[in-house]
């Protein structure tokens, strides 16, 4: 106990107390039986207007892992790190145009996850539960993530062992259980606000105390140059084309995780999420400011025992304890609003594609929340799991293959809202191929995002789950059609407005 900072842990101790009375508080908040309905805990009621969404879904799109990652990403390689900007871009267009007409589809047939529009949609059971497992697998990883962001500031802050991160995930399982999506709705105000708050102060203070913007770019241009290989301020020739592929591919999977749809279903309105894609761009500058930090931390001239210590280190040096305690409360709590929405993704998933689907079709609206309370639990205890008995690179790992799993469910979910020429075996085939080819390409190339594709004599690398879409969309294509000249046109289903 002698090594731990009393005062950053005093202060992170108020804010974490702060927010979990919050948490339990969400239950009575906007009322609605939250026992009651599935609606009600796993969606908020579909009652949450412009800033509501806008708060829960940029606190479960930028994370707490987000802001040790990255950072720490352009510390190790650089302008390379910087592919979060343009992804973050490309994606609110996406969202303007694609997610009214999702919400639309979900909010007339009462669907609470993506696999309830697919399979309204394409009326097959099997390519619903394809969507359903690829999203709950793709999200116990990035849980555990969550959960490594937050056990790397409660370690700068002095403080041993496994204990504090159970803690922390067992008053968030408790509060979650009972208040469902309001919990973190709530909550991510004060989450979004600190973060806000320790960023601006962080990119006025750091630099000044650094001699300025001038001397960071310098320290952190020299330390590249001296590490020499692909690293830099800019990007080389051959790492556009990577660059690219990996922004897009981002771009396209970040709304298909059941997280960020769980915000885009409670939405109230398509209005609201139209509203929330001109204004979450916000947040993108605020990326771009936390991004800067992983080049400070060469200015500061820090020693680092990993990547990820930049941040918190880097304010554990240049500021008070009580303003690195309320960074760390600020991170911690980062964890705690994505885990909680990611969870409640998960739960709602297994209710509606896998217990109704198949164990209960007869089930009533107070029993899906029952199931969807307890399959949360469930998940977060296996998040925990994770990261407690097995080494933090499989998280790692697995939540790049996530990535690269999420987006092979993009042609079944987005496809049928502008066109029904598609059949579901040609779709079903096509997760398949993308699945299996992108994970295959990926474990073959020592976990890493990128392949390279020799063609005369020049080499292209390029992002593996990008081209495991395209590869996913051209079998869904020419299975389809082989459907059709075999088999007469079906009429789909039900699910367009």
């Amino acid at each position: 106990m002698a090594g731990i900072e009393w005062v950053a842990f005093s202060v992170f101790i108020f804010f974490f107390a702060l927010v979990t009375v919050m948490g339990f508080f969400a239950a009575r908040w906007k009322s609605g039986p939250v026992s009651e309905h599935l609606d009600e805990w796993g969606l908020g009621g579909r009652q949450f207007g412009t800033w509501i969404t806008w708060f829960l879904i940029g606190g479960d799109f930028y994370t707490a892992y987000t802001v040790i990652a990255v950072p720490a990403l352009v510390y190790a390689v650089g302008a390379y790190g910087f592919f979060a900007l343009p992804y973050t871009v490309i994606v609110y267009p996406f969202v303007f145009a694609v997610m009214p007409m999702l919400w639309k589809v979900a909010h007339k047939n009462g669907y609470v996850t993506a696999a309830d529009v697919v399979h309204g949609t394409y009326n097959s059971r099997a390519l619903e539960l394809a969507v359903a497992l690829t999203g709950m697998v793709a999200t116990m990883p990035y849980i555990a993530l969550q959960l490594i962001g937050m056990g790397v500031v409660i370690k700068a802050m002095g403080l041993t062992g496994e204990w504090p991160i159970i803690a922390a995930f067992i008053i968030l399982a408790l509060y979650t259980y009972s208040s469902g999506l309001r919990a973190p709705a709530l909550i991510a105000f004060v989450k979004d606000i600190m973060i806000y708050i320790v960023v601006l102060v962080a990119v006025v203070v750091v630099p000044y105390r650094l001699g300025g913007y001038g001397a960071v770019f310098s320290a952190a241009n020299d330390a590249f140059t001296a590490k020499g290989g692909a690293t830099g301020l800019t990007l080389k020739p051959g790492q556009l084309l990577a660059y690219a592929t990996l922004a897009l591919g981002s771009a396209l999977a970040a709304f298909m995780y059941p997280h960020t749809l769980t915000g885009v279903f409670a939405s109230k309105s398509a209005d609201t999420i139209r509203k929330n894609a001109i204004l979450l761009p916000a947040y993108t500058l605020l990326l771009g400011l936390i991004a800067l930090l992983g080049y400070m931390a060469y200015a500061a001239h820090l020693k680092l025992g990993s990547p990820n210590d930049a941040v918190p280190v880097l304010f554990q040096t240049l500021f008070p304890s009580w303003f690195a305690g309320f960074a760390f409360a600020a991170i911690a709590i980062g964890a705690l609003v994505p885990a909680a929405v990611m969870s409640i993704g998960a739960a709602n998933l297994f209710t509606r594609n896998v217990w109704k689907s198949y164990v209960d079709p007869a089930i009533t609206h107070a029993g899906e929340a029952a199931v969807a309370k307890i399959t949360s639990l469930v998940v977060k205890v296996g998040a925990l799991a994770f990261i407690l008995f097995l080494p933090t690179q499989y998280a790692l790992d697995l939540q790049l293959l996530g990535g690269l799993w999420i987006l092979q469910t993009f042609p079944a979910l987005v496809f049928g809202l502008f066109t029904r020429w598609f059949r579901a075996e040609g779709l079903l085939l096509g997760w398949a191929a993308g699945i299996g080819w992108g994970t295959w390409t990926a474990w073959s190339n020592g976990m890493k995002p990128l392949a390279s594709l020799a063609l005369g004599g020049d080499s292209y690398t390029f992002f593996v789950g990008l081209g495991a879409l395209i590869l996913n969309i051209a079998v869904a294509a020419v299975v389809t059609v082989i459907v059709q000249m075999i088999l007469p046109e079906e009429k789909g289903a039900t699910a367009r407005s």
